[in-house]
């Protein structure tokens, strides 16, 4: 067949396939749209599940008279000149495509104001390449984008779309990130005439906890930390779950990259590994974050609909994201009470793990818990070094001298510790807390100890690709601090001749390989701290209090003030929760106080 140039309007709906996949998509691209003419307010309505009717009003800038028609033109836009800006792009939108693409499936109104204008302006669309002439209108200042039978003209991508039900909830799930993305927007959703969100505009922290609980659930923000932190030119603020508001699947994971809602499977691998310690086999963290750096670090041009970002330096970024969670949830101890997101600054070093208690065998002693404060103050003296602090003088995070995790009142079944403090109840999964204690303590002494490393008696030889040993030549330094001595042999050939000394019973071969498939990907690598910590966590297990070990009032004492001081004590190694708080309300609905 000879070659010719396709319809403009066959053009349009070829590029809409690519923008226009759903009504969701419709919505995602009118939203940026309103967010990029600097809209404080915005309203959505919407019937059929979209696809009947999308109805987009903001209070944005408006659109000159004379640019209505070029707005439904493709590659035309306000928010690009030259090649620099693109390069530099910090609008959500600036292919020019969005319109022109809705309006080549749809029957597309389009009415708008600017501020200098005595009246609004109209266009419409019907679904082929013609505009008509503007006609005035009556509009405030702003824009208003009616999309009507989505894909009429297009049955085959029409028969496509699910139930009513459906889409709206692909929708919905757009609304709400978008919501989340510009909290200090007003915004309104409504279904069929039906108000469903109705969020004022939050320009502070409270304000925006409280659209975060109405898009989030209460759950969320009852366990969420505020964060924040800044370091190389990148900010990283947010809310993260604490690890025991885990879920079974990544369906509150929301990630936002200088404002636009994004995908990425850097930033998915990072948070991953931030939590891969304190999480439960198969769980998800839940998260809302927000990352912002320099908009020509950060190529937003990499996916037709701009869910994917490419990083210019993804190690940085992967580097920053993962020391900036990682510190937050060490620093997660008992101390830190959940309740309405707890704020916490990231950065700075951890402190290490006290070494576990040994929990010398005692006779337990039957006193009230305001005599136990006493005795423990006789058995656990000041020390002039700064240690235990005396009773009665409040320690950060207690309240009227009481430490966060109380004192023990007693142990049930050789398997729980009963403790009071200034909420309630305690109880504490006593195997558990002494698994993290001793785990920490384990890992803090190897960190301070280095990676050891031990000699081959006979060296192994790995047969890879060409590419692979390259990348073992780029990165043999970092081979070097992950205690590994590599060198090349020819073109496919690598040697081993030292190995992380906790290791020398592995799988070498596959380790090595997956540690070329992670610098390949990410810049770097952690699965040699990974498999060490397996280790180290393996032999906490084996060295930690078993379950029907009597204790001592003493001894639970000790317990739980090592759970205070050690990071990540809320979770064992395994990510089960290690206590629990169950308040003097909840203990009065239990036996129907107050009825």
């Amino acid at each position: 067949m000879r070659i010719h140039p396709l319809d403009p309007q066959l053009v349009n709906q070829i590029a809409a396939g690519e923008v226009v996949e759903r009504p969701a998509s419709v919505v995602k691209e009118l939203l940026e749209n309103s967010l990029d003419a600097g809209a404080r307010r915005i309203d959505i309505d919407v019937e059929a599940g979209g696809k009947r009717l999308i109805r987009v009003r903001d209070d944005g800038h408006g659109i000159h008279r004379d640019d209505l028609a070029l707005a439904l033109s493709r590659h035309a836009t306000s928010k690009i000149a030259s090649l620099e800006e693109l390069e530099r792009v910090a609008s959500l939108g600036f292919r020019g495509e969005a319109l022109p693409s809705i309006a080549s499936v749809s029957r597309l109104v389009l009415r708008s104001r600017s501020a200098d204008a005595d009246s609004g302006w109209e266009v419409q669309g019907d679904g082929s390449e013609r505009v008509g002439d503007p006609a005035p209108v009556a509009h405030p200042v702003g824009t208003t984008v009616e999309v009507r039978d989505l894909f009429f003209n297009v049955p085959a991508r029409r028969k496509f779309l699910r139930t009513d039900t459906t889409e709206y909830r692909h929708l919905e799930g757009v609304v709400q990130r978008i919501a989340l993305s510009r909290p200090q927007v007003a915004l309104e959703l409504r279904r069929n005439g039906k108000a469903v969100y109705r969020l004022a505009a939050a320009g502070d922290i409270a304000g925006q906890e409280g659209r975060l609980q109405h898009l989030c659930g209460t759950g969320f923000v009852e366990q969420a930390v505020h964060i924040e932190h800044e370091a190389a030119g990148l900010r990283l603020y947010g809310w993260i779950a604490r690890p025991i508001f885990s879920r079974s699947q990544p369906d509150l994971q929301h990630f936002f990259v200088n404002g636009r809602m994004v995908r990425d499977k850097l930033v998915a691998h990072a948070v991953r590994q931030a939590y891969q310690d304190v999480l439960y086999h198969g769980r998800h963290p839940a998260f809302v974050l927000y990352l912002e750096l320099d908009p020509a670090a950060v190529d937003v041009n990499a996916h037709p609909a701009k869910h994917e970002v490419r990083f210019r330096d993804s190690r940085l970024v992967h580097d920053f994201l993962f020391r900036s969670l990682h510190q937050v949830l060490a620093g997660l101890r008992p101390a830190a009470q959940p309740g309405a997101a707890t704020a916490v600054q990231a950065g700075g070093a951890a402190a290490a793990a006290p070494p576990p208690a040994a929990y010398a065998v005692q006779q337990p002693m039957p006193l009230p818990v305001r005599e136990q404060v006493d005795a423990y103050g006789r058995l656990h003296p000041v020390a002039s070094d700064g240690g235990t602090p005396p009773v009665g003088v409040a320690d950060p995070g207690e309240e009227d001298g009481i430490p966060p995790l109380g004192y023990a009142l007693a142990q049930l079944k050789g398997v729980y510790i009963l403790a009071e403090n200034a909420a309630g109840l305690v109880l504490v999964d006593m195997h558990a807390a002494h698994e993290r204690i001793t785990y920490e303590h384990l890992k803090a002494s190897h960190a301070g100890d280095g990676i050891r490393s031990q000699p081959l008696l006979v060296p192994l030889t790995l047969h890879l690709s060409r590419r692979e040993a390259d990348r073992a030549e780029q990165f043999r330094e970092r081979f070097g601090e992950l205690g590994f001595e590599v060198d090349r042999l020819g073109p496919e050939q690598l040697v081993v001749r030292q190995v992380p000394a906790l290791l020398a019973d592995v799988d070498i071969e596959a380790l090595l390989r997956d540690v070329l498939s992670d610098l390949e990907q990410q810049g770097d690598s952690t699965r040699v701290e990974t498999a060490v910590n397996g280790l180290l966590s393996t032999m906490a297990c084996h060295g930690s209090v078993r379950a029907n070990r009597q204790l001592g009032l003493a001894e639970m004492n000790a317990l739980l003030r090592d759970m205070e001081r050690t990071e990540r004590s809320g979770q064992c190694n395994h990510g089960r929760p290690t206590w629990v708080q169950v308040s003097l309300a909840e203990l009065d609905r239990l036996f129907l106080r107050g009825r």
